[in-house]
């Protein structure tokens, strides 16, 4: 029996896409299914375009989601080297083989010809189909088109009758017409090689047996199929997702539309929630490598790498109409290309964050401190690494927060447990509406020295402390509670006020409110 061997081919042009990371889990998927290797080639053939930095985020990004590869970049295997940049000269072999077969050809047409042509067919109101004018058949042809100081490229020479037939996977049976297809060019004047060949060349050479990539790329199957056959190689079978549509629309989810994105409420609202933690870490971001379609948005940001998996599981494929919430195992041992839907996927915010809340939660107390302290230790409000006083504070704040930290970068929002007292910023429209109000000043120093003679210092007692002031005082909780927050964490709102001032500790609440007094002067 054969083993199963599928492939994802990124180009390092850019970061990881979500609807490329989509595809690649698919990969990986059916390949563990099967007991298959999953490969990870690199498709940088396009030097003028390639970013040789931007390998990196790729790599990690698949790492942090655990999605492993059994051959690829760092890994190695028997089919190296897997950067198509190191294989050229393999295509150039197979595009030599194309010519002497009579499936490609030598074309000494300028690239003005060829443009020539094309705007004289959309006068005449027909389609473009080149006509091989400058195709040389012969040696004599050749030199002859040389002499005039042309150089040549290799185009595929494409049948002109019949259909293209094959079944997909995914799509089923499928025809396209020859006729319709363009001579693609296949190896440049330079002797470099584009994709349909390298990519052909590679599904063969490194033995894959099923090209499960995006429909977008269904339209390439018949030049490839026609390069396979040429060379006489055997077809992989094919499959083509359902590709991911962006938030609110039916288009499909681009890097390069972040401006459009967010004009949709739920995109910007993850935008800005990511840039501020983002920003509170002092990263520097841009909108095309720090955004919701791209993986390191949600590494940063702080969800579980476990939640994006099985969000993006859903996107084009279901068990049934109920079960939503998959282990990795639970995944490999399900999936099928059979249950994968060839409708567009909507790429929605708001259900992967609910995803993410699940995972979130399931956590235990200790998870939960292991993942938000590298963001305090980022952010720069504990050490690095963190002391067991620092961590055991941590600790009370990821208690008192609960469900409030929905991603591990929301324990930035609360940098004022961690912070000296004097740093602790005021939100100034709650404190002119909270603590200069008139008739608070007063209260706030009965309150604070309350506080000081308030045993044990602890949230219940508290709780209890501040209903006996206000009982005693005949005023409405409402009164004080509130300018008693914003004086002691500078904010108007929070988890539950007194687990705040019992994690503080008496000292730091009694200065802080005398802080907030003495600002009432200014």
């Amino acid at each position: 029996m054969t083993t199963v061997r599928t492939r994802f081919a990124p180009s390092p042009t850019g970061y990881l896409h979500i609807g490329g990371v989509r595809t690649a889990l698919f990969n990986w998927l059916f390949a563990r299914r099967h007991g298959g290797q999953f490969l990870l080639r690199i498709d940088d053939t396009d030097a003028q375009r390639n970013v040789a930095e931007a390998l990196r985020p790729i790599l990690d990004g698949f790492r942090w989601l655990g999605l492993d590869w059994d051959e690829g970049p760092e890994v190695d295997g028997p089919y190296a080297p897997y950067y198509q940049s190191q294989r050229g000269a393999r295509y150039r072999a197979a595009a030599d083989q194309l010519v002497a077969t009579g499936a490609a050809y030598r074309d000494y047409a300028t690239t003005e010809e060829i443009q020539a042509e094309r705007e004289t067919a959309q006068r005449e109101k027909r389609r473009f189909l080149y006509s091989r004018r400058w195709m040389a058949e012969t040696d004599a042809q050749a030199a002859a088109f040389e002499a005039e100081g042309r150089q040549a490229s290799v185009r595929l020479q494409m049948p002109r009758e019949g259909v293209c037939a094959f079944h997909d996977l995914v799509r089923g049976d499928v025809e396209f017409e020859w006729a319709l297809e363009q001579d693609h060019v296949v190896q440049r004047a330079d002797g470099t090689c584009l994709y349909h060949l390298a990519s052909t060349v590679d599904d063969h050479d490194f033995a894959i047996t099923h090209v499960i990539r995006a429909v977008e790329h269904l339209s390439n199957t018949p030049r490839q199929i026609f390069i396979a056959t040429a060379l006489g190689y055997p077809l992989p079978a094919y499959a083509h997702l359902p590709y991911v549509a962006a938030p609110g629309s039916a288009e499909k989810l681009s890097k390069r539309k972040l401006g459009t994105y967010l004009k949709h409420h739920e995109f910007k609202k993850a935008y800005d929630h990511g840039a501020g933690i983002a920003e509170a870490q002092g990263l520097s971001i841009t909108p095309v490598s720090f955004s919701p379609v791209v993986v390191d948005f949600y590494r940063e940001v702080g969800y579980e790498p476990d939640a994006l998996v099985n969000y993006l599981l859903l996107l084009g494929w279901s068990l049934d109409d109920r079960t939503e919430t998959f282990t990795r195992e639970e995944m490999i041992e399900h999936f099928s290309l059979e249950r994968v839907n060839r409708s567009a996927a909507s790429f929605d915010l708001q259900k992967l964050l609910a995803f993410q809340e699940r995972r979130m939660q399931a956590l235990s107390v200790e998870a939960r401190v292991a993942r938000v302290l590298p963001f305090l230790e980022r952010a720069g409000l504990v050490d690095a690494p963190s002391t067991g006083d620092q961590q055991a504070r941590t600790r009370r704040v990821v208690e008192a927060a609960g469900d409030r930290i929905k991603v591990a970068g929301d324990i930035l929002g609360y940098p004022e447990f961690f912070q000296s007292d004097d740093e602790v910023a005021y939100d100034q429209k709650a404190f002119d509406k909270r603590v200069r109000k008139a008739g608070v000043e007063p209260l706030l120093r009965r309150f604070r020295d309350r506080l000081g003679a308030t045993e044990p210092f602890d949230a219940d007692t508290l709780d209890r402390a501040m209903h006996a002031f206000v009982e005693a005082e005949g005023i409405a909780i409402g009164q004080v509670i509130h300018a008693v927050r914003v004086s002691v964490t500078g904010k108007a709102v929070g988890f539950g006020l007194f687990e705040g001032l019992a994690i503080l500790g008496r000292d730091a609440c009694v200065a802080r409110i005398d802080r907030a007094l003495g600002r009432l002067a200014d």
